[in-house]
């Protein structure tokens, strides 16, 4: 049997314990004189205050004196350990036994009491665990963090985790070094757990039912049902985590599908419809039929507009791959914006055809830009003013400065965009529904629109209501 030294803590308890019994004997011999029950009461209150603070063996302790004390002091033959009466051998008897119990039961209720705290500090840790393992969704996300959570809830000096088929072992801890590789490893295959109590180290498979999806090493001491219940959630937050993933996977992949048809119903819808333009004038000019000049002309001329359609088509998609590849660059520089207002209404006067314009641009408003890119992102908001609004609907510009930007505007006084669809018009492809089949269009042009403001770090939207016309505004950032 190894004998342990007693520790310093351990002799100034029992130093106190001396005291309280001689302070005790004092009180009763010269100070109040009680008979020998008030005496035994006051001993065996002390024995339980000391079970009570400091444990089975001071209480015991404590009970052996107090019975010693008492039978010194107030048992006649006072002054002797012997006894003189039957009934004082009862009383001694009685009151070392009674001690000696009361210790013995305050100690494991103090024992119990300290069980439950520890049990309910355990399950607060865990309740804070499972909350941190619920923050990501990304499995190697989740797998790099665990190791770290395990240490700052449970208090372990390292922990480390493995997880088949997803490469390294996540670890964390300056003593990672004794959570060896192979014994993880192990672990999956037995299914059980190891743990080796002198070096304080506990390998236990991460199981979900029956399923084992990986394993932990701890290096630090921790209960066995502690153990098992951080593998479960552990094994739980990793399967869900990898359903989030293969959901994301899945729907990343129907979004995609989706993308696809919308580009090629798009593409095709648009490119056909120049093409049978062009097929139908050039077969009119190769027939034998005898054209007037005016006729000639006129097929000409259509020949030439949809073959601008066709590239423009081919442009915008080039631009929006561009744009999405980050593979263009902004040549910044200081351009008064109603310069760049004024080219952009030149650009697009054939398409505004009877539409009242107004300006009301500052003269000398000077921001750093791309003028040519800001001009695309102009003629695309006006032409989309024009295609969506009544033949002579007015179109207004603005711009204004606003918060450290300049901010432009173009409002129409078309149909309007209900709440819904204001949040998507900007997206790739997406077209009104109301206006799909009505106005021709692919859906790139206000998608090209926003990567382009973007780019100069600014923003881009929209606020409207049906019937009543929409303004489209982005707005630059000023003082770059």
């Amino acid at each position: 049997m190894i004998v342990r030294p007693l520790t310093t803590k351990a002799v100034l308890r029992f130093a106190v314990c001396v005291a309280i019994t001689f302070l005790a004997v004092f009180v009763f011999t010269h100070l109040i004189h009680v008979n020998p029950t008030t005496v035994a009461l006051t001993f065996l209150l002390s024995v339980l205050m000391v079970s009570a603070t400091w444990g089975l063996l001071c209480s015991l302790f404590q009970a052996v004196l107090s019975a010693a004390a008492f039978n010194y002091y107030f048992l006649p033959p006072i002054g002797t350990f012997s006894i003189a009466e039957t009934q004082n051998w009862v009383a001694l008897f009685a009151f070392l036994s009674t001690a000696v119990i009361a210790s013995e039961l305050s100690a494991r209720a103090r024992k119990q009491t300290e069980e439950a705290v520890h049990r309910r500090q355990e399950l607060e840790r865990l309740y804070h665990f499972s909350q941190q393992l619920l923050i990501a969704d990304n499995i190697l996300q989740l797998l790099n963090a665990i190791p770290q959570y395990v240490i700052e809830s449970f208090g372990v000096s390292a922990a480390a985790i493995y997880i088949p088929g997803k490469g390294d072992i996540y670890r964390s801890g300056p003593e990672t070094r004794d959570l060896d590789a192979d014994q993880l490893k192990s672990v999956i295959a037995r299914g059980e757990a190891v743990v080796d109590q002198e070096r304080k180290l506990s390998f236990t498979p991460l199981k979900m039912g029956v399923k084992t999806v990986g394993t932990i090493g701890i290096s630090g001491s921790l209960s066995r049902q502690t153990v098992d219940a951080m593998g479960s959630l552990i094994a739980i937050a990793v399967e869900r985590a990898s359903a989030v993933e293969t959901l994301s996977r899945s729907e990343a992949a129907r979004e995609g599908e989706q993308l696809r048809s919308a580009i090629l119903d798009s593409i095709t819808h648009e490119f056909r419809t120049p093409l049978t333009a062009i097929k139908a004038s050039i077969t009119s000019l190769m027939s034998t039929m005898i054209l007037a000049d005016a006729d000639r002309r006129e097929l000409m001329t259509v020949i030439n507009e949809e073959s601008d359609r066709l590239n423009r088509l081919v442009g915008e998609a080039a631009e929006v791959a561009q744009l999405e590849s980050h593979e263009f660059r902004l040549d910044l520089r200081p351009r008064r914006i109603a310069e760049i207002v004024e080219d952009a209404v030149a650009a697009i006067r054939p398409v505004l055809g009877k539409h009242p314009l107004e300006t009301r641009v500052p003269e000398n408003a000077t921001i750093l830009m791309d003028a040519e890119r800001i001009k695309e992102v102009l003629v695309q908001l006006l032409e989309n003013a024009a295609k969506y609004s009544g033949a002579e609907a007015p179109i207004r510009i603005t711009a204004e400065s606003a918060n450290n930007s300049l901010v432009v505007s173009v409002a129409d006084q078309g149909a309007g965009i209900d709440d819904m669809e204001q949040g998507l018009i900007f997206d790739k492809f997406y077209r009104g529904k109301n206006q799909r089949y009505r106005v021709q269009g692919t859906g790139m042009g206000l998608a090209i629109a926003r990567a382009i403001v973007e780019a100069h770090g600014g923003k881009i939207g929209v606020t409207s209501q049906v019937g009543s016309g929409s303004v489209f505004y982005f707005s630059l950032p000023q003082g770059r």
